[in-house]
């Protein structure tokens, strides 16, 4: 594919309407976006004193005590040297000292490159190698990885008064950026991507960008004071930071900051704090059906109003089965890091039966780009091409990385987001698949999301993900199968099973069943792993 800057700025692109978000317009919602993370929370501070802002475990802030800690850790960074400008580094889990540390480098004009501390010790490292952070922090209290990591590191240790143990690196002598006065050019936060090889790439996200996800999302959700938010998505991914944190603290929301998904911890929440809001990819949903039928236990969650999924492909099946159980609509969403994340949602109002992940967040420009690709499709899929999007959510680029940022990115802010989609007649956005994982199979184009969901029919299936294979001359479907704990189907089974509901050329060449696959600490399935085991002789 040619390089974005090297094509033209795409014709014919449509602008999403304005329209009513909680009984505000979406564009007033957005000309009164502050400059900076912080500048709303702080208020909020003074608005809402005493309501709750954050439970982190046993510990619990109102407002005002956030305001405070957010305060005391704007001085804090400034006395270990962090000038604005500079980044910092947070080799963390979901907690406290983290939503403390991201606003309090708000209001220094600081950047975070927020890094989930379940990554490898080669991949902290090549983070940290790009980000050339003037501090790293490690936030050993909510993580026992980011304490290792900090041992490894020869951080020193450091009992905070309030924001619990944590480990400092030593300051270094790195270079400060630019200060823009402006909230759509100053970077507020770096989240790195996952799941390629080489350099990791830090996309610079941008105050107004990760602000505009708040407002217009966060009030899609109805979020308001009094709501109670279950953050278990790690805001080291942007769904997490946006969304979820972002989302409730610039609402007046409490958020419930967690560190990893755990069914029992999250089903206890639901009951006794009286969680109202929850967000999570796929396949946590899917394991906490799984708990609940091997556990034998009901589903109490009495203040429950919403719930969505995200951050991964949603199919069919498992949708009607959470819908089922928690009686309420799984809402859906389409984004990316680069964009902030989120591109479109369903609204509160909408109960679709179809795999929509919603209109396109209003103001946003968008249009499909011919994919080019030789090959059949089918009427589902017609029209479907590569989608580009322009508006204030999309990332600045990649930290000193031109030539990753010229390929993706126009010069005019055009961002091609590597994915196949089509609209219907209703300007629903359907995501039909990664461009890069399109398989082509014998002249006809192949989208896995389509043969995962068929595999997810089955009772017996929690998971699947597939996969293309080159071989002579052509490409094969590859699927890896989780089952359900103390499932006996055989691959034999689930042939007879998915044959008669794909057609010939869909039909895996290869089933491969696992006890887990291999997912981030977001539940997201690493599907550059599996392409690697794919292409491996022992998969046969």
């Amino acid at each position: 594919m040619a390089h974005a800057s090297e094509l033209k700025a795409p014709l014919a692109a449509r602008r999403a309407p304005d329209e009513a978000i909680f009984g505000r317009l979406a564009s007033e919602l957005v000309d009164e976006l502050p400059q900076r993370l912080s500048t709303r929370v702080l208020e909020n501070a003074e608005r809402l004193g005493d309501l709750p802002a954050l439970v982190d475990g046993e510990i619990r802030w109102s407002y005002a005590e956030l305001g405070q800690e957010i305060r005391a850790a704007a001085e804090w960074l400034a006395t270990l040297g962090v000038r604005p400008g500079d980044r910092i580094m947070t080799v963390s889990e979901n907690c406290r000292a983290l939503v403390a540390l991201l606003l309090a480098a708000s209001e220094c004009d600081v950047w975070v490159a927020i890094v989930n501390s379940r990554l490898s010790a080669q991949e902290i490292d090549a983070i940290r190698d790009n980000c050339q952070p003037r501090r790293v922090f490690y936030t050993s209290e909510a993580s026992p990885e980011a304490e290792a990591h900090g041992q490894r590191h020869g951080a020193e240790a450091f009992e905070h008064p309030t924001l619990g143990q944590l480990r400092l690196s030593p300051s270094n002598g790195v270079e400060a950026e630019p200060v823009a006065t402006s909230g759509a050019d100053q970077v507020a936060a770096m989240i790195y991507t996952s799941g390629t090889t080489g350099t990791p790439k830090g996309v610079m996200l941008t105050h107004r960008g990760i602000l505009y996800i708040a407002s217009l999302s966060g009030g899609m959700r109805h979020l308001r004071e009094g709501e109670r938010v279950y953050g278990v998505l790690p805001m080291s991914h942007v769904f997490g930071l946006s969304s979820v944190c972002m989302g409730s603290l610039y609402n007046g929301a409490c958020l419930y900051t967690v560190p990893r998904f755990d069914a029992t911890a999250m089903l206890a929440a639901l009951e006794h704090e009286h969680i109202t809001v929850l967000q999570g990819v796929p396949a946590m949903f899917a394991r906490t059906l799984e708990f609940l039928r091997r556990e034998e236990r009901p589903l109490v969650a009495p203040a429950l109003r919403y719930i969505s999924a995200g951050g991964s492909p949603l199919d069919g099946d498992l949708k009607r089965r959470v819908q089922s159980l928690f009686d309420l609509t799984l809402h859906n969403g389409y984004g990316l890091t680069e964009a902030s994340p989120t591109i479109s949602q369903t609204r509160i109002d909408d109960h679709f039966d179809t795999h929509t992940v919603g209109r396109v967040l209003p103001l946003l420009e968008y249009r499909l780009e011919p994919l080019g690709e030789g090959g059949e499709d089918e009427p589902d899929h017609a029209g479907a091409g590569e989608l580009w999007v322009r508006g204030p959510n999309v990332m600045k680029g990649y930290f000193r990385q031109p030539t990753a940022t010229r390929a993706c990115l126009t010069e005019d802010g055009w961002l091609n987001t590597g994915d196949i989609a089509r609209f219907d007649e209703d300007d629903q956005l359907y995501i039909v698949g990664r461009s890069k994982e399109l398989i082509i199979r014998s002249g006809f184009n192949i989208y896995p999301p389509d043969v995962e969901a068929v595999i997810n029919e089955h009772p017996d299936v929690t998971l699947s993900a597939v996969v293309g294979r080159q071989v002579d001359g052509n490409e094969e479907v590859i699927a890896f199968v989780q089952c359900e704990p103390g499932a006996t189907l055989s691959q034999a089974e689930l042939r007879e099973f998915i044959g008669p509901r794909l057609a010939p050329y869909k039909r895996p060449t290869r089933l491969i069943l696992m006890d887990t696959l291999p997912a981030t600490a977001s539940g997201k399935i690493l599907k550059g792993r599996l392409r690697d085991m794919a292409g491996r002789e022992d998969t046969a």
